[in-house]
């Protein structure tokens, strides 16, 4: 009977699982290793006057024949995953073999497009994380010291950035940084240039992208974080208080440890959040200085005439792949802790 009771528990979560989950990742796979049907050609000729001339054109009825036939498209293994768009090991060794340096083989193989989107992604991924972290515990450890009279007014402008949507977000910090807002506006002025722009450098681009990331997300992490400061027991930390503990020793040999599988948790979500970091970049018009892995998906889906469905899918297995590279350490050192504590 408990085994029982607890089947119909996990169940539908199971069965949302695999519908929302599994199921679309097994599609995304079998999709990737086909590539969209050849468009089929034919040539007619066009008479008049001055003579005949042949062109070539598209038969759209052989085309969809084609299409409804083998909606996949046709199939091509991993040559998809292969190809110079994604991991093009033909295009890196190449570049090792033509290359007089480390230095030229690191450009060649970070201008690929996919290594380049990488490149950004990883950039956000550790650049955005750790402040976030430190910055939601600050934000949660402060407010919680405050009276309950201004404490609900400050909370709600701390998540504030987390209620507003992404694109909306970047949108304002776009038009903020720009040489008619306010914050361009003010750089120009003390550094006495009007031709300065944020927007004009590579490096600054990236900065304002990873600011926005840290903006946006810390709101998160000062949720979980003061929702979890409310849980600490508050026995050890009046002991620690009459034995004459300071407010920073409290904090680092109480409230620290008990916070430390919430950190954790959240290093967890914001990892895998900022790995698709997508609306940022859309947001900003950024898509010329900076490409993410999520970005090259909506590319090779944004065009209705030729959607590269299997190109799509390839790199969406790649970024699945690199998120479960990315926790995996996290996860390990989570279930050693876990086992030792048993």
């Amino acid at each position: 009977m408990p085994h029982k009771t607890f089947f119909w528990f996990i169940f539908p979560t199971g069965l949302a699982m695999i519908l929302f989950i599994g199921l679309p990742i097994v599609s995304s796979f079998f999709q990737s290793l086909h590539i969209e049907t050849q468009q089929v050609l034919m040539e007619v000729e066009n008479c008049d006057p001055f003579g005949c001339q042949t062109n070539v054109r598209v038969d759209v009825e052989a085309t969809d024949k084609l299409r409804e036939e083998n909606p996949l498209g046709r199939f091509n293994g991993f040559g998809t995953y292969l190809d110079r768009n994604h991991l093009a090991f033909d295009e890196i060794g190449e570049a090792w073999n033509s290359s007089s340096s480390m230095g030229e083989f690191k450009d060649i193989v970070l201008n690929l497009p996919f290594y380049k989107a990488l490149l950004f992604t990883l950039t956000f991924c550790f650049a955005v994380t750790p402040p976030v972290i430190f910055l939601g515990f600050i934000v949660a450890l402060s407010i919680n010291t405050l009276s309950k009279i201004i404490k609900g007014l400050i909370v709600f402008g701390t998540i504030l950035p987390m209620i507003v949507t992404p694109l909306i977000g970047s949108l304002v910090l776009f038009w903020m940084i720009d040489s008619q807002g306010i914050i361009g506006a003010s750089i120009q002025i003390l550094f006495d240039d009007p031709n300065l722009s944020l927007k004009a450098s590579s490096n600054l681009t990236w900065i304002t992208l990873i600011i926005y990331g840290i903006w946006h997300n810390t709101p998160f992490a000062f949720v979980v974080f003061y929702a979890a400061l409310q849980t600490v027991p508050q026995d050890p930390i009046e002991a620690a208080f009459i034995d004459g503990a300071s407010r920073f020793q409290r904090v680092r040999y109480i409230v620290i440890p008990h916070l430390y599988p919430v950190a954790t948790f959240i290093m967890l979500i914001c990892l895998m959040d900022n790995f698709r970091v997508f609306e940022p970049i859309i947001g900003f018009s950024a898509e010329g200085v900076a490409q993410s892995l999520s970005w090259m998906i909506y590319q090779d889906l944004r065009n209705e005439n030729k959607m590269l469905f299997g190109s799509a899918g390839a790199t969406s297995m790649l970024t699945i792949i690199g998120i479960a590279i990315l926790l995996t350490p996290v996860l390990i050192r989570t279930w050693k802790e876990f086992r030792t504590e048993r």
